[in-house]
């Protein structure tokens, strides 16, 4: 099912079949709704004699998509025998008989974020035919905009503030470990995202007759772009890295501990060098980092033309760590900016406004950025859910900082509640790009996990 937050008959479909795959399984379940979102769905496990309450947290809706760019349509779900950048063939799932964990399932959202919303309902199948009850109250809430910013997400929260109430929430979102290993995250980066436009003539010129004269807005970008980095890929923005939230010793422990996989990524990725001055991955997440995430100026390729370009802009992301906010960040852009020699505007400026000044740059910063957010390791509940995961799973990769996003400090922030990241999709998912696919085997582990969790 097409899942896109902006498709609204489309989301809702999506809901009423989570809604109905839940309830099969006895949870019990309703839609939590505010004006001009997607639903949210809750479902419910009351457990006679319970002292603690657990929420799992997902989402079912999924990045947008250019269908061209898929191997195979992005709405029809596909297994093939390996990973299609090994030449994986399409292969038929067979009525009975083995299934290869190495298979993989093509799709939008096969791991992020259906995939932990198939093994929590195939999870609570197990359980039921196991005769294992919950120790403890279940809660669901499967949000349908979190591709989107979560714009409403905090708004749901508050008006179910009540109902929402738990002792944990449990995340389930994201990648295992790049070694396959499994992995327990206690917090994710935050993020904000803006647009920047410099601008030179009014209209495309021709680069014979005004070329050495015009300002060339694509020249102006990339050295803009270029004063924001150094070749290390450290910020040379001032105060950056200003109030970072320090790591707690068991925190530094852990990222210590984690199994080193540089090495191989660099081979996976074919990347003959990385950034970050000689540290590790998993060191370099708890650092906010700064990206163009894309770049346009006129044309190119068969479409190219000799001009001197109009405009040219390029999109950021900054993923934030805890102790810097989005508008703490954003400002700290705009700042260097304008100490490039630049004037900053927000909305598209007239004639008037490019000819009074020698460079303008128009920044929007978009809505829907949020927090980083970090739980303790050393929580009670957090212990108990690393022994819980290490009893279904075997040793876990402990980490500190995840590097994708997940709303968590609006559930932190409203319902005063520790969150913790349970991930059970394969690192080379593809997730949010073209090709997304889930690992059998993963899926596998991660019904063991939620299993494991659901009967804590």
């Amino acid at each position: 099912m097409p899942n896109l937050a902006r498709d609204s008959a489309a989301i809702r479909r999506n809901a009423d079949a989570v809604s109905a795959l839940l309830g099969r399984r006895g949870v019990r379940t309703r839609l939590l709704e505010v004006p001009g979102a997607p639903p949210a769905v809750y479902g419910e496990i009351a457990t006679p004699g319970a002292t603690r309450t657990i929420i799992f947290y997902a989402h079912y809706d999924g990045q947008p998509l250019d269908p061209g760019e898929w191997a195979s349509p992005p709405w029809q779900p596909v297994l093939r025998d390996r990973p299609l950048e090994k030449d994986g063939r399409v292969v038929r799932l067979p009525a009975e008989g083995p299934i290869d964990p190495e298979w993989r399932l093509y799709a939008r959202s096969a791991s992020d974020d259906k995939a932990p919303i198939i093994a929590i309902a195939a999870a609570l199948d197990v359980l039921h035919a196991s005769h294992i009850p919950p120790r403890s109250n279940l809660k669901f809430l499967f949000e349908g905009e979190e591709e989107a910013g979560s714009p409403h997400l905090a708004q749901i929260i508050a008006a179910n503030q009540d109902l929402l109430a738990g002792d944990v929430w449990l995340i389930c979102d994201g990648p295992v470990h790049q070694s396959r290993r499994p992995q327990i995250v206690f917090g994710t980066r935050g993020i904000v995202t803006l647009d920047l436009t410099v601008y030179g003539p009014s209209h495309e010129l021709h680069s014979g007759h005004y070329g050495n004269w015009a300002p060339n807005p694509a020249f102006m970008l990339a050295r803009l772009l270029a004063s924001m980095r150094d070749d290390d890929g450290r910020a040379t923005i001032a105060h950056f890295y200003d109030g970072i939230e320090p790591l707690s010793e068991t925190e530094k422990r852990a990222i210590a501990e984690a199994p080193p996989v540089d090495a191989d990524l660099r081979r996976e990725l074919a990347l003959g060098r990385t950034e970050g001055g000689g540290r590790s991955l998993v060191e370099l997440l708890n650092y906010p980092s700064l990206n163009v995430r894309g770049m346009s100026s006129a044309r190119t390729g068969a479409g190219a033309s000799n001009v001197i370009p109009a405009t040219a802009t390029a999109s950021i992301d900054i993923r934030l760590v805890k102790g810097i906010t989005p508008e703490m960040a954003a400002r700290r852009v705009i700042d260097h900016i304008r100490a490039q020699g630049y004037t900053v505007v927000e909305n598209e400026p007239d004639a008037a406004t490019r000819m009074a000044h020698p460079k303008v740059a128009r920044v929007v910063v978009e809505p829907g950025g949020y927090n980083a957010s970090r739980t303790s390791m050393d929580l009670p509940v957090s212990q108990l859910v690393l022994r819980t995961a290490e009893s279904a799973r075997g040793p876990v990769v402990k980490l500190p900082t995840m590097g994708g996003r997940v709303p968590l400090y609006m559930i932190e922030q409203i319902e005063h509640a520790p969150t913790i990241t349970v991930p059970i999709a394969n690192h080379d998912n593809n997730q949010h790009s073209f090709n997304e696919n889930i690992r059998i085997q993963n899926l596998w582990d991660g019904i063991e996990l939620m299993a494991a969790l659901l009967a804590m």
